[in-house]
C-alpha cells in the first residue's frame, strides 16, 4: 500500500515539475496539433469545421462573424500584445538593448527570414496566388523551440537557449511588420484615423505616467476595434498597445511586467493551444497525404522551414564569426549551432496564422499551407532534438569546438 503511495506521489511530483517547466507549452501545442489532425480526418471532422466557420447566430461586431474569426482577430490580439511586450523589455532592458547585444541575433533572424523566402518562392514561383504565401516559412513558433530545448535538459548550454530567445523574438518583431505591410486589406481612411487619435491617447497617457493600466487597457480595446474596422488586421493593434506600456516603474512594480506575467500563462496555455486546434487541423483525404505535400504550396513552406531556416540562420553566424561582425555565443559548439538552426525551423503558431492571412479567398491553399507548416516544423523538431542530442558537449572528452 504505502508503496503504490509513494509511486502515486512520484507521478505527481513529476506531473506537477512537467507542467511548471518551459516544456509544457510546447508539450501542450504538440498535443493539440494531433488532436486537430486526429479530428479533422475522423468521423468528426464535419462537426469540427462547423464549430469554428459555421456563422454565429449572434455578432456584436459584424466583422467577426465566426468562432475561427474571433480566435484568429481577437484572441489573437492578446497573443501579439504578449509578444510585443517581451520585444518592448528586450529591447530596453535585455538581449536586444545595445547594439553589441542585438548585432549578432539581429543579422541571424532576418537571414533566416530571407532564405525560407527565397526557397518558398524558387519552390512555388511567382504566379499569383501562390507567392502570397512567400512568408509563411519566415517565422520561429517560440513555445515549441524552447519547449524542445528544455527537454534535452543540460545538454544545451544557456548561451545557446538565450540565443535562440533573442532570435525567436527578433524574427517575431518582423512578422509583425510582415503582417502590417503585407497582408493588410483596403484601409478605411475614417477607422484609421480613429486609430490613429486613440493611440496618440495611449502615447500621451506614457508621458504623461498615467500609473492605471485599466486606462491602458480600455483605450487598447477602443484601438483594437477601431484597426479591426480599418482592413488593416487587428492583431497590430496589440503589439502598438504594447509599445506605449511604461516598462519602468510608475509606483512600486512596472506596468509592462506585471501586464506581462499576468497574461503569459493565459497566452501559453489558453489561447495559443485553441489557436493551434483552430487552425492544424487539415484534411488528409481526398486528395492523398503525399501528392498533396508535393504540390507547390505546401513543399515551399515545408522546405523553407526545414532547409531555409537552417541555411540563414547558421551562415549568418559563421559569416558574423568569421569576419569579427559579431562573436558567436559562447559555450556552444558549431554543431550544437547547427542544431539550434535547425530548431528554428519550427513555426507552427505564426506560420499557420500567416498562411490563413495570406490566402483569404483560396482556403484550399490555405490548407495546403498548414500541411506544409506542419512537416517542415515536424522534421526540424526531429533533426534539431537529434543533434542536439547527441553532439559532444564543448570542453568534455577532449572535443574541441573551433572546427566549422
Amino acid at each position: 500500500m504505502n508503496s503504490q503511495r509513494n509511486y502515486a506521489n512520484e507521478l505527481a511530483f513529476r506531473f506537477t515539475k512537467l507542467i511548471s517547466s518551459e516544456a509544457a507549452a510546447g508539450i501542450l501545442l504538440i498535443l493539440v496539433a494531433l488532436m486537430a489532425l486526429l479530428v479533422a480526418n475522423s468521423p468528426l471532422g464535419h462537426s469540427y469545421h462547423e464549430l469554428f466557420h459555421h456563422p454565429l447566430s449572434w455578432r456584436p461586431l459584424p466583422r467577426l462573424d465566426t468562432l475561427h474569426a474571433w480566435i484568429n482577430d481577437a484572441l489573437m490580439a492578446v497573443f501579439f500584445l504578449v509578444v510585443g511586450l517581451e520585444i518592448k523589455r528586450e529591447i530596453i532592458d535585455g538581449e536586444l538593448s545595445s547594439p553589441a547585444r542585438r548585432r549578432l541575433p539581429v543579422l541571424a533572424a532576418l537571414a533566416g527570414m530571407m532564405a525560407p523566402a527565397l526557397i518558398y518562392l524558387a519552390t512555388a514561383g511567382l504566379a499569383e496566388p501562390a507567392r502570397r504565401g512567400w512568408a509563411i516559412p519566415a517565422a520561429t513558433d517560440i513555445a515549441f523551440a524552447v519547449g524542445v530545448l528544455a527537454l534535452l535538459g543540460r545538454r544545451v548550454p544557456a548561451s545557446l537557449r538565450l540565443f535562440l530567445l533573442t532570435v525567436a523574438i527578433v524574427d517575431d518583431l518582423g512578422a509583425v511588420a510582415v503582417i502590417a505591410l503585407f497582408y493588410t486589406a483596403r484601409i478605411d481612411p475614417a477607422w484609421a484615423m480613429a486609430a490613429g487619435a486613440v493611440l496618440i491617447a495611449l502615447l500621451a497617457c506614457g508621458r504623461l505616467r498615467v500609473p492605471f493600466l485599466s486606462v491602458y487597457l480600455l483605450l487598447g480595446l477602443g484601438l483594437w476595434i477601431c484597426v479591426l474596422n480599418s482592413g488593416i488586421h487587428a492583431t497590430v493593434a496589440g503589439v502598438l498597445l504594447a509599445f506605449v506600456i511604461p516598462l519602468r516603474p510608475l509606483r512600486r512594480e512596472s506596468m509592462l511586467l506585471r501586464l506581462e506575467h499576468a497574461l503569459a500563462p493565459w497566452n501559453s496555455f489558453l489561447i495559443v493551444p485553441l489557436f493551434g486546434f483552430a487552425n492544424a487541423g487539415v484534411a488528409l483525404s481526398g486528395h492523398g497525404a503525399g501528392g498533396s505535400l508535393l504540390d507547390p504550396v505546401p513543399l515551399g513552406v515545408a522546405l523553407g522551414l526545414f532547409l531555409g531556416k537552417q541555411i540563414g540562420i547558421f551562415a549568418a553566424i559563421v559569416l558574423a564569426d568569421r569576419t569579427g561582425f559579431a562573436s558567436r555565443p559562447a559555450g556552444a559548439s558549431w554543431l550544437q549551432l547547427w542544431g539550434m538552426a535547425v530548431l528554428c525551423g519550427i513555426g507552427f503558431t505564426m506560420s499557420l496564422f500567416i498562411g490563413a492571412l495570406a490566402f483569404p479567398r483560396f482556403p484550399e491553399l490555405v490548407e495546403e499551407a498548414k500541411l506544409g507548416v506542419l512537416a517542415g516544423s515536424l522534421l526540424s523538431s526531429l533533426l534539431g532534438f537529434a543533434i542536439l542530442r547527441f553532439a559532444p558537449q564543448p570542453g568534455r572528452s577532449g572535443q574541441t569546438t573551433d572546427a566549422a
